[in-house]
């Protein structure tokens, strides 16, 4: 895809656009390409063409007084695309990722009328705004937990059974990495360490914890006692509000590691199932079957967990509307006490397509319907919207959204995707993210991307943890 930006300064918006429209189209600089996109400024006219295969489009538009360029050029760029394709983004000219925290800024603005007509302007949908309002007020009370001194510690398990499909996390299959398990788990213990007594040495209060990944249930049981232990002797848990370890992967799950788990106060565990169609776990590389997870989830039950998540994927491949409406209505048979519906995301295209393959809206569709089901199903089951994001890349440019009954809504999922405070970082691939609460700038340290690379760089991963230290001491 190529895009010519002429006499203006939005070409970083019409690009946020045309990407959205056009995930899977990379980026040229020159030359010819299937996509040409111009936007132009010309004195008081706007102009946009586009050229998508053997289709054409060209729309102008007359600024008028005290008309914002940058968004009289998007809405024509949208309107043009929309016309083009046949397709209008339910988020409309909006690329934000977190669109809860534009609509809070935005209501603290205008008000919450100013706000929807804002949101209507940009051309997002009125179910979207209503969405994001929801999200908006349950966000703002756990926001509301934290304070100046508060952080989150994320410990990161860059490993799994098999790899899925569609995964785009830094995580490694047993079979490829099993070797390098139990050094990851040594050095991860000492850089809890040093992060503990970095975090008590400048008084920082502990609000949650997060194992993530991966699947961190991967580990052995004897593993997760090791780390969960050092955990325990590292940090003050006295302020601790939430616990939280992924066990994603059913064919992870033991009753030795649940017990675990419990031994040590982890309060808040996800059964993962993405879906329960055998076919479509078949299809995405998930090495376990559907009654796999229900004996896992009825599992943990018998252990004693009480706050159990499970998430799943809207777009996945052989996916339907029928048999993705069938998997919502199974994990509400469960009743966990949340529900994450994540949206599929796309990985850039590696095949040319046909014209009519790429005009085909039959998967966004799809999407869209899966999405609007979990939305209205979950609802009407005592499930509310408490945290929300966006990828640029995703499926129908749709959102990701976690559900929960009241007063299980995941207070890290919330201060993480919000950036409400700092979250210290341990292990492979994992970003330490400071915020100074007076100004709100956020610097950000990061770990080695790789385990072998955090393996054989370790001195240098405790080295940058000092940022931390230099950070809190400005």
């Amino acid at each position: 895809m190529i895009i010519k930006n002429i006499n203006h300064d939005a070409s970083y918006h019409t690009e946020k656009i045309a990407v959205m429209f056009f995930p899977l189209e990379k980026l040229k600089t020159g030359g010819d390409d299937n996509v040409v996109i111009e936007t132009k400024k010309e004195n008081n006219l706007l102009s946009v063409k586009v050229k998508a295969y053997s289709r054409f489009l060209e729309k102008t538009y007359e600024l008028k007084e005290n008309d914002d360029v940058t968004h009289s050029l998007s809405i024509l760029l949208y309107d043009t695309l929309s016309e083009l394709t046949g397709y209008s983004l339910p988020w409309g000219i909006l690329y934000g990722v977190r669109p809860a925290r534009l609509m809070h800024a935005t209501v603290e603005k205008c008000g919450v009328d100013g706000a929807v007509q804002k949101f209507l302007d940009d051309k997002v949908e009125q179910k979207k705004i209503d969405l994001a309002l929801s999200v908006m007020e349950r966000e703002n009370k756990i926001i509301a937990l934290s304070s100046d001194n508060s952080f989150s510690l994320y410990v990161s398990i860059p490993f799994c059974p098999s790899r899925c499909s569609y995964c785009s996390f830094v995580s490694h299959s047993i079979a490829n990495a099993k070797d390098l398990i139990q050094p990851y788990v040594e050095l991860l213990c000492r850089e809890l360490e040093n992060i503990g007594k970095i975090a008590k040495n400048l008084g920082l209060r502990l609000e949650s914890i997060y194992f993530g990944g991966g699947t961190p249930t991967t580990l052995s049981a004897e593993q997760l006692e090791i780390l969960l232990t050092v955990i325990e002797r590292n940090f003050d848990l006295s302020t601790l509000r939430e616990y939280t370890v992924e066990a994603g992967r059913p064919d992870t799950v033991t009753e030795a590691k649940l017990n675990t788990l419990k031994l040590h106060n982890v309060e808040r565990i996800s059964i993962n199932p993405q879906t329960f169609s055998d076919d479509v776990l078949k299809a995405i590389g998930r090495k376990h079957t559907c009654a796999q997870t229900v004996e896992a989830y009825e599992l943990a039950r018998k252990v004693g967990f009480k706050n159990i998540n499970m998430d799943f994927i809207a777009g996945l491949n052989s996916d339907t509307p029928e048999s993705f409406n069938m998997s919502i209505d199974k994990a509400i048979s469960l009743a966990p006490e949340s529900v994450t519906v994540h949206n599929l995301a796309l990985k850039s295209a590696a095949f040319l397509c046909t014209e009519n393959e790429f005009f085909d809206l039959t998967e966004r569709s799809n999407a869209a319907k899966m999405v609007d089901y979990s939305y209205n199903t979950l609802l009407e089951n005592g499930y509310n919207p408490y945290y929300m994001y966006r990828q640029s890349k995703s499926l129908g440019n749709l959102e990701n959204v976690g559900y929960a009954k009241d007063g299980f809504d995941c207070l890290y999922n919330v201060f993480m995707m919000d950036e409400t405070h700092t979250v210290l970082a341990a292990g492979a691939g994992a970003v330490t993210k400071l915020k100074d609460p007076k100004t709100a700038h956020i610097e950000r340290i990061y770990n080695y991307k790789y385990p072998y690379e955090y393996l054989n760089n370790f001195d240098e991963v405790l080295s940058r943890k000092k940022g931390i230290i230099e950070f809190y001491g400005e």
